[in-house]
């Protein structure tokens, strides 16, 4: 069962960043396993199991980050990460073109929300097409959306905008993909048992969007 995190699993995400070595890593793999991993698959498990209690015909799957990164994909940086996660997804191969929920965790903060991981070009077409075809369902969730305070669009918008429709869905028409996030630095949330409720009510809060996009994920063009 999650207790909450820890200062030393801050610790170590700090030294795993600034030491981002196999020396360090494995002097310090104690301290991982014990502070960051444990208490991350215990946070990840019972939010899967209670929000798919809540929610049975969902068709998601859980999913814990590995610290070690892909060796083909290292891009000149260490091999581990500093930034770990769970996700809540579809199963497949194409999963990162659906909407997901997730969690995730860094050295001077943590986040979770809902998005979809890898919105292609065309998916985003769709979504303006739909907007353009049938703006009301949108409308609807954009001004719900615009009247919270817990969740951001954090997603870059086109330099050229796409279209120009009236606000609130002027906020996400020419956004280049769909995330949907809570940002906070560290604070006793993170260390206290009440994390497990505050994520499932923020999951809660993104239902009306997460059947949106799926809906939309799932529709031929």
């Amino acid at each position: 069962m999650f207790q909450g995190f820890s200062e030393k699993t801050n610790e170590f995400l700090w030294g795993i960043r600034f030491n981002n070595e196999k020396p360090w890593f494995e002097a310090h793999k104690q301290e991982y396993i014990d502070h960051v991993q444990t208490p991350l698959r215990e946070l990840a498990n019972e939010v899967y199991e209670r929000f798919t209690a809540a929610h049975p015909d969902l068709p998601i799957m859980v999913k814990v980050s590995r610290i070690y990164r892909d060796a083909r994909r290292l891009y000149g940086r260490g091999p581990y990460k500093s930034h770990l996660w769970f996700t809540l997804r579809m199963a497949g191969e194409d999963w990162a073109q659906m909407p997901a929920f997730w969690f995730g965790i860094h050295p001077s903060g943590y986040n979770h929300g809902m998005g979809v991981f890898d919105a292609k070009p065309a998916y985003m077409a769709r979504f303006r097409k739909e907007i353009d075809q049938n703006p009301e369902p949108m409308m609807k969730l954009a001004k719900a959306f615009a009247g919270q305070e817990r969740f951001v669009l954090d997603e870059d918008e086109y330099k050229r905008p796409k279209g120009n429709p009236p606000a609130p869905l002027d906020q996400w028409y020419n956004r280049k993909g769909i995330d949907l996030g809570c940002f906070r630095q560290i604070d006793d949330l993170l260390y206290s048992r009440e994390l497990v409720d505050d994520i499932l009510a923020g999951y809660e809060t993104l239902m009306p969007y997460y059947h949106y996009f799926a809906a939309l994920g799932r529709r031929a063009d």
